[in-house]
C-alpha cells in the first residue's frame, strides 16, 4: 500500500515539473539525439527583446521545425513555426 503511494507522489511531481516546461528547450547536450522543443510559445515576443533565433528543420532527430528565440534576459524559447509573426521571422532569417 505504501508503494503505491509513493509512485503516485512521484508521478505527481513528475506531472507538476512537465506542466511547468511549455515553451522552453531542452538543455544543448540533447541536442543531436531528441526534439530540445517540449512545447512552443505562440505569444507576440517583440523583436527588441530577441537577441537571437536558431532555425532548426525537421530531421531524423526530431520530426518537427524548431524556432528557439535566445532573448536578451538569457532565457531560451520555443517559439510555434506557424504564428504569423515567427513565419515573418523565418522569411527574414531564410531571405539573408
Amino acid at each position: 500500500m505504501m508503494g503505491k503511494a509513493v509512485a503516485a507522489a512521484i508521478l505527481t511531481l513528475l506531472l507538476i515539473s512537465a506542466v511547468g516546461t511549455q515553451g522552453r528547450a531542452v538543455p544543448r547536450s540533447a541536442i543531436e539525439l531528441r526534439c530540445q522543443c517540449i512545447g512552443t510559445h505562440s505569444k507576440f515576443i517583440h523583436p527588441k527583446f530577441i537577441q537571437n533565433v536558431n532555425l532548426s528543420p525537421s530531421g531524423p532527430h526530431c520530426k518537427n521545425v524548431e524556432v528557439i528565440a535566445t532573448l536578451k534576459d538569457g532565457r531560451e524559447v520555443c517559439l510555434e513555426p506557424t504564428a504569423p509573426w515567427v513565419k515573418l521571422i523565418i522569411k527574414a532569417i531564410l531571405d539573408k
